[in-house]
């Protein structure tokens, strides 16, 4: 009998036309998983996940890391709690896990950590503009998983983010930052298998190194359920 292939649960936007969720599934499918969607409009099938994917979009409610941040912000409380219940499942289950964008902050968030609730005012000599395209330098920590996993000292990544990491939750540590200093990626200081990135690597499937993050996510979850 044939073995199963990993299931990964994507969670993100719970609207029908989502572009990362589909480039996530694509990139994940690439890399030899079966994908499911969880957002507020996708319940969960009940199937065991040998692997999560908190992914991109709106802001973080402040409340949530006592932030200030107020005004012409896109928050979705029911998001957050979703994805909240979610990473701490993830955490008690020591299911593997990648954050991304969003998912990175929120993780950090989970594990006490706060956020930059706007960093517009830090980039110096990195542009504000928002852009899907590698354009932003990342300079990754020579003692890091994340560096042994791309084997590169730095990247050219997509940026589309305005919150970012900034003091970093327990049991978690920086592991990449941009020309101005900002965070770029956090893992775990433990065995548990934790990722995030503050791009996004699911719009850049088409570049090596950014698949060999997907690729990473699906082996550990087959090593965590003993798949082979």
């Amino acid at each position: 009998m044939a073995q199963r292939k990993p299931r990964i649960g994507v969670t993100g936007a719970g609207k029908k036309w989502s572009p990362s969720w589909w480039c996530t599934r694509f990139a994940l499918w690439l890399c030899g998983a079966e994908v499911e969607r969880i957002s507020v409009h996708h319940r969960p099938s009940g199937l065991p996940l040998d692997g999560m994917v908190i992914g991109g979009g709106s802001d973080i409610s402040p409340e949530h890391y006592g932030g200030t941040l107020s005004g012409k912000v896109k928050h979705d409380p029911e998001r957050d709690d979703l994805e909240i219940r979610w990473i701490k499942k993830a955490l008690r289950d020591n299911v593997p896990m990648l954050g991304i964008c969003r998912g990175a902050q929120l993780i950090n968030v989970v594990h006490g950590g706060n956020l930059y609730d706007d960093i517009r005012h830090l980039r110096k000599k990195t542009y504000n503009r928002p852009g899907l395209l590698p354009t932003k330098q990342v300079f990754i920590a020579a003692e890091s998983k994340l560096r042994d996993l791309l084997d590169k000292p730095k990247l050219r990544v997509n940026s589309l983010h305005h919150q970012a990491v900034h003091d970093v939750g327990r049991d978690l540590k920086i592991v990449a930052h941009d020309l101005d200093d900002i965070p770029q990626a956090i893992e775990s200081t433990g065995e548990h298998q934790l990722l995030g990135v503050q791009w996004h690597p699911e719009y850049l499937f088409y570049v090596s190194s950014e698949l060999r993050i997907f690729r990473w996510l699906v082996k550990a979850a087959k090593r965590s359920s003993n798949l082979g």
